[in-house]
């Protein structure tokens, strides 16, 4: 029998801690999933998939499915004053960086029942309604008291505890970690709708009007769309319960969209906060448990599951006594920063977006559709907006296990990506889920002696002139983390250097 202090036990079953949940159990590590709710969401904002979050599910087999279920969005267009003002063909946006150069619209409440049916395959299930009441912390496990679904308590112990639980979290609050930022005034809304008009046409649309704004998401079947946009602009909190008729007709007006069914309707708050600290000794903070921010560039979802990742595989080692628990503290420096950037970059946006007065309506409906398709045809342009959006540009360059430089590479980088063939890339052995060393041209002599007395894959890519396009060296000696990032970047290729990377860093 499995000793209960050598699992993980995860709060919250969303897609963040689901997909925890997956990782670890694919890495052999045991896990106990909870959520207070008694049935998964049915209805969703996030509604975003990212090429980052494709790349680390691809690792697992996870991305077709998600692909072939999602829509693949080939324009966005940029609607003012009740004209289509700009068109922007953003389906090949990262081509050449990523095997999904494209964004995708797969809504939350779909994407759950897909990682849940996953997990189930694997024989794990969430426990519901179960919630996590408190815990304690002791030298070597936690001591969790989780409430079930008929009113009695149990006391679980557990190697590690993962707050999934979203922004009210339980387990930030009893490690008494501050969640500073704010909330935006106003309400906004999330709308599963039927229609018909110009925007019914599978492109996602954005309507900037002098005092409104809608996003138009297209979703599967005909005339289905999601709606987004502010239901009420001021902060009056004792008005009655918002309906979808108290959403702006003129801005429907403006976009010709006439509507038949709407299927739900909802409304919401938006923040902007960032835990002081991702963990507290044997509890971490993952997702909107550590980090909430604006919906802008679909980022909130695909962040969380990195958060998920970047955690697992760090907590699979040490739990298989292949790493010490030092490896653990990298977990917070290496996402923590990201999640302050990415807040403070969110509400840049969010405020130019959301913000009145007349200068900033004369930008939104004059001068950003003007530019916009000049400037998404300059190819830097659309690689650095791809990098941002699609959370590829992700590096972890200042952490405790990013060593060397190789040309513009370094350590703590995103491995670039190569596509070898029609049906193979450079990506393909990322799926061992394991430390491993990449060679792009020849290996040095005795690189594959010191990989195999450390127990690393090696494997060998033939030169070929789209891999220095990419940032990698010829000859040069790249290890790999589970998670696709470069841990040592050694442009020798000497053994001893991978050999002290390992000693240090690893084992």
């Amino acid at each position: 029998m499995t000793d209960p202090r050598s699992t993980v036990l995860i709060a919250g079953a969303g897609p963040t801690g689901l997909v925890l949940a997956l990782w670890l159990t694919r890495l052999g590590v045991r896990v106990r999933i909870i959520d207070k709710v008694a049935e998964p969401g049915t209805t969703s904002r996030a509604l975003a998939v990212q090429a980052r979050t494709l790349e680390f599910y691809s690792q697992v087999g996870l991305s077709k499915a998600i692909v072939d279920a999602a829509v693949r969005v080939p324009v966005i267009n940029l609607w003012a004053r009740s004209e289509r003002a700009a068109r922007v063909p953003v389906d090949t946006l990262g081509k050449g960086m990523s095997p999904f150069p494209y964004p995708l619209v797969y809504p939350q409440d779909a994407h759950e029942r897909f990682l849940i049916q996953r997990l189930d395959e694997l024989g794990v299930q969430v426990e519901r309604p179960s919630e996590l009441v408190r815990f304690t912390q002791t030298g070597d496990c936690v001591s969790a008291v989780i409430k079930r679904a008929n009113g009695s308590q149990e006391v679980y112990e557990a190697a590690y505890l993962a707050g999934c639980d979203g922004s009210h979290s339980i387990v930030r609050e009893t490690i008494g970690a501050g969640f500073p930022g704010g909330t935006y005034s106003g309400v906004f809304y999330v709308a599963d709708v039927v229609g018909t008009g110009p925007v019914t046409n599978d492109e996602l649309h954005i309507e900037l009007d002098d005092a409104d704004f809608m996003l138009v998401l297209p979703m599967r079947g005909v005339g289905h769309l999601r709606l987004i946009g502010p239901a009420k602009w001021d902060d009056d909190r004792g008005q009655r319960e918002l309906t979808f008729a108290d959403i702006g007709q003129r801005v429907m007006n403006n976009l010709k969209l006439s509507i038949s069914t709407v299927n739900w309707f909802s409304t919401y708050r938006v923040h902007h906060r960032v835990s002081s600290k991702f963990r507290d000794r044997r509890a971490f903070l993952v997702g909107d448990a550590a980090h909430v921010h604006s919906p802008v560039g679909g980022q909130g979802m695909n962040t969380g599951i990195a958060d998920a990742v970047n955690l697992a595989w760090k907590l699979a080692a040490v739990l298989r006594g292949d790493s010490g628990e030092s490896l653990l503290a990298t977990y917070e420096s290496e996402r923590i920063g990201f999640a302050r950037t990415l807040v403070a970059t969110t509400d840049r946006i969010f405020t130019f977006i959301t913000k009145r007065g007349r200068l900033a309506q004369f930008v939104r409906t004059r001068v950003v559709p003007r530019i916009a398709p000049f400037v998404f045809r300059i190819p830097r342009v659309r690689r650095a907006m791809f990098r941002v959006v699609s959370q590829t540009g992700i590096n972890y360059r200042e952490s405790a296990l990013s060593v060397g430089t190789t040309g513009r590479l370094r350590g703590g980088d995103r491995l670039p990506w190569v596509e070898l063939d029609a049906d193979s890339d450079n990506f393909a052995p990322l799926a061992l889920l394991k430390w491993q060393v990449h060679v792009y041209g020849k290996p040095g002599p005795g690189v594959a002696d010191a990989c195999a007395g450390l127990g690393l894959s090696l494997h060998e890519f033939p030169w070929r002139a789209e891999m220095a396009r990419v940032g990698l060296q010829r000859g040069a000696l790249y290890l790999i983390r589970p998670d696709g990032y470069i841990g040592l970047a050694d442009s020798t290729c000497e053994p001893q250097h991978l050999r002290d990377y390992v000693a240090s860093h690893v084992r």
